[in-house]
């Protein structure tokens, strides 16, 4: 096996870890040492990936995230090489276009990870008015990588719009490159072993789930918070795309969605940004129309900042035959200090950050980690002729060609907000429409 060459576009909280406010630091969420490069630079010492890049639209931010990186990451798990090639140069303010330079630098078969916004043109970030419905970064960047026969790791959810995403699997396709939605919710252990037990439960029949993150989370993301993207695209996606892996026989008809407003708006959002906002779809039988099953997503990035946990997660499914209720805020793991002045409940199976006996990284098993792994093992896989992009999909990875149905729920959802309306949803001869 010949390890791949691996570029990181977006160097923010889930890559680094480090943040611009307060002209940057280290994130105050539960990704203080961020997931993406700690990730990649673990599986650079275990041999799976070879030169690592990193590319945003500032270069003088990186002094300061090498220093964060050898501070927080090599220094705490054994000189851990953290070593890597930015672009643009340290001397830039700014280049829109950097990423474009960054991927030239890339060979066939190397791979990308995307993780934005972040990196979009100058005049989309200067117009305030941007519909949510524009999308400004993940389509255009894969794209560009896909064109260059790079594999692509796009966070969720991969495109805004359903015309976008078709278009990337066609692309994809045509080039012979691998596209993975980070799905990481797949294959957190709970989510995976309920998404089996599902199959023994009969039919689909509800699906009720919630997601939040606190107000501070509004700080780091106010520059695009209700203009670029939504509450629903950034945490429904998780859960959507849940309820789709554990229902494949169905298929989504419908979505009528609601929100509230006005705690967004007191901290700093754009006006019209969603405080919370629920998605209520109809999900119909492939092969039988009789059959109906209803979704109820809804998530909030206004959750109270001293909640015990940085995000509260749960679901309830239910079949014919059976139900499952998961919680996965609270895992039987609370930590209550003077500093904190609450009681916290600790997530260790998402990134477990604590060293090993020898002082290395040992968060292997976590589902943020085991999310990119997957992704890298696949690239290595396609290019040693071990796996095709057939063989990928059917074991039922979030690819493009199996996360449609999050796409349209969420684009369904943001014009039914925008529009007032129901909006439908058809599929023909694997051609997805909304109407």
């Amino acid at each position: 096996m010949i390890p791949t060459n691996i570029l990181m576009i977006g160097t923010g909280e889930y890559t680094t870890g480090f943040v611009s406010v307060a002209g940057g630091t280290a994130s105050t969420s539960d990704k203080k040492v961020g997931v993406v490069a700690l990730t990649l630079f673990d599986l650079r010492r275990r041999g799976k990936v070879d030169k690592l890049s990193l590319v945003g639209t500032n270069g003088r931010r990186f002094p300061a995230i090498r220093e964060h990186v050898h501070k927080n990451i090599s220094l705490v798990y054994n000189n851990l090489d953290v070593s890597f090639t930015s672009f643009p140069p340290d001397s830039t303010e700014r280049d829109a276009n950097a990423y474009k330079t960054a991927i030239d630098a890339l060979s066939q078969g190397d791979a990308v990870t995307i993780f934005t916004p972040g990196i979009v043109s100058s005049h989309l970030l200067e117009d305030i008015l941007l519909s949510k419905l524009v999308d400004t970064s993940h389509y255009e960047i894969a794209l560009y990588a896909v064109r260059k026969k790079v594999h692509v790791l796009v966070t969720k959810p991969a495109v805004k719009l359903l015309e976008h995403h078709q278009h990337l699997i066609e692309e994809a396709r045509k080039y012979g490159v691998f596209v993975f939605v980070e799905h990481h919710k797949r294959f957190d252990p709970a989510y995976s072993d309920a998404r089996f037990r599902a199959k023994a439960l009969g039919a689909f029949n509800y699906f009720y789930s919630y997601m939040s993150q606190p107000k501070s989370q509004l700080e780091t993301f106010k520059a695009w918070a209700g203009r670029e993207s939504d509450i629903s695209y950034y945490l429904n996606s998780h859960h959507i795309d849940i309820c789709e892996s554990m229902a494949p026989d169905y298929r989504p008809v419908t979505v009528v969605a609601n929100a509230s407003k006005g705690i967004a708006e007191s901290l700093g959002c754009v006006a019209g940004t969603e405080d919370t906002i629920s998605l209520l779809v109809c999900w119909q039988h492939k092969d039988d129309p009789s059959k109906v099953a209803t979704g109820i997503y809804t998530a909030s990035w206004t959750a109270p900042q001293k909640a015990g946990v940085h995000s509260n997660q749960y679901f309830h499914y239910m079949g014919s035959n059976g139900e499952i209720r998961i919680d996965q805020a609270k895992r039987g793991y609370e930590i209550a200090s003077d500093e904190a002045g609450q009681t916290q409940w600790i997530n260790p199976f998402y990134m477990r950050y604590a060293p090993d006996e020898n002082g290395d990284f040992s968060g292997q098993t976590g589902y943020g980690y085991r999310s990119i792994e997957i992704f890298v093992d696949a690239v290595n896989s396609l290019n040693d002729g071990r796996e095709t992009l057939d063989s990928l999909d059917k074991k039922g990875l979030p690819t493009l060609g199996n996360t449609v149905a999050t796409t349209a729920i969420l684009e369904a959802g943001r014009r039914s907000l925008d529009e007032g309306r129901r909006v439908e949803i058809k599929e023909s001869d694997g051609i997805w429409k909304l109407h």
